[in-house]
């Protein structure tokens, strides 16, 4: 163990501070951090709509999360280029750059217009987590097309037109030209992003439960949410993959047979798998509010750890995974190893595959454990899923909660040595 935790701190910590330290991985991570106050909102408002489930007089929540966390990759088109342009000292550019990539955004998502033209509708899960790949590289391009005119001018440095009107001119040819490409895209060519993405990744459907498929998959949810970019994504391939999953799982064990479906929501969102939610974040969270040395990981904890317990771990994942190169591999890790390991204990009969429906995946672990699987032999895979997990996230944490004690302690020396 100290051998490797040497090595982390030797070999691998300066590496990802290097990686850290990319304009654009600068950019992404900072954009995310600055919408965590919706995604908290958000995560708050999905804890306090789980008593709808039971009681009908409740009131409905859900247009607060629909305006908060609803609107994440709007809020991310915007901030991606005007913290690019922030970064790159283009500072007259960063408004039309964030407002241009709305545009583009709002093209890419491909709306339907009535056939007057006097209205226009949309998919409004895209303008949320479902729309973070269109978000992100709609972002990245309008970012490189304004830096590339970034430097550009119609007028000389000594022209006595005020400042404003010659940005509003310089700033018509980057605009005219993002708009452009994107009318190309939609009305001529009638290029269709979120269809591309889906036919990407349709492939996963065939061989979901065996090991090979279910890892995959999982890995793959863990790799994209590392980057900021919601499973949900992955929603039209995984969720008709998951409920026809427990679908014949049901239908077997009346006909008198045995499940045999394991790609389900039960046994990964309920049974063993996401502890805190996708990743298997709970020992992170565990370590963060009783082991972190830093005070901003310590503050953060106490804010991530109730939606945790309730597998809601957007807070946490947002606040200190995504672009985050030191706590994305330990994700990586896990989405892996821990598929790998349940995937076993429920082939070789440990723990029982689900065959009962159970949708509610924000009921604590590990109650739900025992809900959709009644057996000793659970808590036995949930412990052991449990405990690798914490062995995968501790030495990686504890480089990353060093990194940022230092990085505490040098602003607190910097601001001493201002005054």
């Amino acid at each position: 163990m100290n051998g490797f935790m040497n090595f982390l701190n030797n070999k691998f910590a300066p590496k990802a501070q290097v990686v850290g330290n990319n304009e654009w991985v600068v950019t992404l991570k900072n954009s995310v951090l600055e919408v965590l106050p919706f995604i908290l909102v958000g995560s708050l408002v999905t804890l306090l709509s789980i008593p709808g489930n039971f009681w009908k007089w409740w009131p409905d929540f859900s247009p607060v999360s629909s305006f908060t966390f609803g609107l994440l990759s709007i809020f991310i088109s915007f901030l991606v280029p005007f913290n690019f342009m922030e970064y790159k000292h283009l500072k007259k550019q960063r408004i039309i750059a964030g407002l241009t990539s709305i545009a583009l955004f709002m093209m890419l998502i491909n709306p339907k217009f009535s056939a007057d033209g006097s209205s226009v509708s949309f998919q409004f899960s895209e303008f949320g987590a479902g729309g973070m790949f269109v978000a992100i590289i709609v972002a990245i391009f309008v970012s490189l097309i304004l830096e590339m005119f970034g430097r550009f001018s119609f007028f000389s440095e000594d022209t006595v037109i005020p400042d404003f009107v010659t940005s509003w001119f310089d700033s018509m040819l980057p605009i005219g030209l993002i708009i452009l490409i994107g009318w190309l895209l939609v009305d001529v060519l009638h290029f269709n992003m979120y269809g591309v993405i889906q036919s990407i990744f349709s492939p996963l459907s065939s061989g979901a439960d065996t090991i090979y498929g279910f890892t995959f998959i999982l890995f793959l949810d863990c790799f994209i949410y590392s980057m900021g970019i919601s499973g949900w994504v992955l929603a039209p391939i995984t969720q008709p993959l998951m409920l026809g999953g427990i679908a014949a799982n049901v239908a077997a064990v009346a006909a008198g047979g045995a499940a045999t479906h394991v790609f389900t929501s039960e046994a990964i969102y309920s049974g063993w798998l996401w502890i805190g939610g996708v990743g298997c974040t709970m020992p992170l969270a565990l370590m963060m509010l009783f082991s972190a040395k830093s005070k901003r990981l310590k503050a953060l904890s106490k804010a991530c750890i109730v939606p945790s317990l309730f597998n809601i771990n957007e807070p946490l994942v947002f606040g200190t995974i995504v672009w985050n190169p030191y706590l994305m591999i330990p994700l990586w890790i896990n989405g892996i190893v821990i598929p790998v390991i349940t995937w076993l204990g429920l082939h070789f009969g440990l723990a029982a595959i689900p065959k009962a429906l159970m949708q509610m995946w924000y009921i604590p672990y590990p109650i739900s454990t025992w809900l959709v699987s009644p057996a000793v032999g659970s808590f036995i895979l949930l412990a052991i899923d449990f405990i690798v997990s914490w062995a995968i996230w501790f030495p990686f944490f504890k480089v990353y909660d060093a990194s940022v004690v230092k990085e505490e302690s040098d602003a607190t020396t910097d601001g001493i040595s201002e005054d």
